[in-house]
C-alpha cells in the first residue's frame, strides 16, 4: 500500500464501510486471474485441480479465523447474501418439515439493513418476527430476549458488532440462552471476524455471516458458517444450480476472491492481538483529540464494549449535511443520507433513543490498518475548521 498516494488523495477514515485490499492479499489473488484460471468443478484436468486445491486451502484459512471446521464454511457473494440465506433458507426448511407449524424469529431494531429488510420480507411470508429494543448503548439485553421467547421461536439473529456505532453485543451469553431453549442463534459477524476474538464452535453459535472486504480482502465474497453438530443446522439452498458448495450454494466459485479471502483471514488471525491493540490506541488517541478540539462532542454506543476501530460521534448543533462539503479530504460516514429526494435517517441511532436532529449531527469515523496518528491530527484539524 502506497500510503503517500493515499494521503495525497485525502484521509480515509471509513474502514467500517470497506477496507483497501492488503498487498499480500492482492499478490496471492493475481495468479488465479491468469495462469491458474481453472474452474474448481472441472475434475478431469490439472487446471481444475489447482483451482480446487486453492479453494480448499482458503476454506481452511477462513475456518481457522473463526474457530470452525472447513466443512462448516460455505462461500457466498458476501455477508448480505449470507444473512438472507439464513432467514429464507431456514423458513423453507422448517415449512418443508412442518408445513402447518407457526414460525417465530427474534432480532433487534439496530441490525444491518440486510437483516432488517429480510425479516420484514419474512413477515409478509407469514413468519412472526419480534424486533427487540436495545439499551442506550445499542446492546440487546438478555432479559429482553428471554421475555420474547415463545414455544415456536426457531431463530434468534443479533449483530455481533454494530456496523454503525461499534457496540459489541453479548453473543456468547445469548448463545447459552438460545441453546437452553433449543433455538438457533445466527449472528452477523461482519464487523467482528478478524477484529475481535471469535470462536464460533466454543461460543455456541449456530450460524454466522461475515465478509472479506471488511478485513482487507476483495469485495464480492463472503461466507456462512453452518454448525455441523450439537446441533447440526440444516438450511435449504437459496441458489440452485450445478451443486457447488455441497449443493447448498450453486454457481461457479469466484476462485481469485476466495483465495484473497483466505489470505486476508490468515493475516488477521496471525496479527489479531497486535492489531486490536494498535487500533484501540488509535481510536482513543482520536477521541481524546476530538474532545479537546470540539466542545460538547458526544460518543454514541458503548464507551468500552465496542470495536477497536470505531467512533460514532454527535456534533451538537452542526448538521453533517451542511459541513460535508468542507470535509471532502476526509472519508467518513454520516448518521443520515439524502436519497431519492428524501432524508434517510439511521435506524441504528434512532434505535438508541436519539432524536432526528442529533442523528443528523452525527458522524462515523473508523480507523484501519494503515491509519496514522499524523493523519488523525490532520483530520481533527479539518473537522474543527469545518465547524467555524
Amino acid at each position: 500500500m502506497d500510503t503517500k498516494v493515499q494521503q495525497d488523495k485525502g484521509i480515509y477514515l471509513d474502514y467500517n464501510a470497506t477496507t483497501p485490499v492488503d498487498p499480500k492479499v492482492f499478490q496471492a489473488m493475481e495468479p488465479y486471474f491468469k495462469e491458474f484460471f481453472g474452474n474448481p468443478a472441472s475434475a478431469g484436468h490439472h487446471w481444475g485441480w489447482l483451482a480446487e486445491n486453492a479453494v480448499t486451502k482458503a476454506r481452511a484459512q477462513v475456518a481457522s479465523l473463526i474457530g470452525a471446521k472447513s466443512s462448516e464454511i460455505i462461500f457466498t457473494g458476501g455477508a448480505t447474501e449470507s444473512n438472507n440465506w439464513v432467514i429464507f433458507g431456514l423458513i423453507s426448511k422448517l415449512r418443508e418439515e412442518n408445513p402447518n407449524e407457526p414460525i417465530h424469529f427474534i432480532t433487534s431494531t439496530v441490525e444491518h439493513s440486510s437483516i432488517m429488510k429480510a425479516m420484514a420480507a419474512a413477515q409478509k411470508m407469514g413468519v412472526e418476527v419480534d424486533f427487540l429494543p436495545v439499551n442506550s448503548f445499542g446492546q440487546v439485553e438478555i432479559e429482553t430476549i428471554r421475555k420474547a421467547i415463545k414455544p415456536h421461536t426457531k431463530l434468534m439473529s443479533f449483530i455481533w458488532v454494530n456496523n454503525e456505532i461499534g457496540t459489541i453485543n453479548p453473543i456468547p451469553e445469548i448463545a447459552r440462552l438460545a441453546k437452553d431453549h433449543k433455538i438457533y442463534l445466527h449472528t452477523d459477524a461482519t464487523q467482528a471476524a478478524g477484529k475481535i476474538p471469535v470462536n464460533a464452535t466454543e461460543m455456541g453459535i449456530d450460524l454466522m455471516s461475515f465478509s472479506a472486504h471488511k478485513i482487507y480482502g476483495p469485495k464480492g465474497v463472503g461466507a456462512l458458517f453452518i454448525r455441523s453438530k450439537d446441533p447440526k443446522v440444516q438450511l435449504n439452498p437459496l441458489i440452485y444450480g450445478g451443486g457447488q458448495e455441497r449443493g447448498l450454494r450453486s454457481g461457479t466459485l469466484n476462485v481469485p476472491a476466495i483465495v484473497g479471502f483466505g489470505v486476508a483471514a490468515e493475516i488477521c488471525e496471525q496479527n489479531l492481538s497486535a492489531e486490536f491493540a494498535k487500533l484501540t490506541n488509535l481510536r482513543e488517541f482520536l477521541w481524546t483529540k476530538l474532545q479537546d478540539a470540539i466542545p460538547g462532542v458526544r460518543l454514541n454506543g458503548h464507551p468500552t464494549e465496542r470495536a477497536p476501530n470505531n467512533l460514532n460521534i454527535t456534533l451538537p448543533g452542526f448538521k453533517t449535511e451542511q459541513i460535508l462539503p468542507r470535509l471532502q479530504k476526509i472519508g467518513v460516514s454520516t448518521g443520515s443520507a439524502c436519497g431519492t429526494g428524501a432524508m434517510v435517517v439511521s435506524h441504528v441511532l434512532t434505535g438508541l433513543g436519539m432524536n432526528v436532529d442529533d442523528v443528523q449531527c452525527s458522524l462515523r469515523i473508523s480507523v484501519g490498518r494503515w491509519t496514522t496518528e499524523e493523519e488523525l491530527l490532520r483530520a481533527v484539524e479539518i473537522l474543527k475548521n469545518s465547524l467555524r
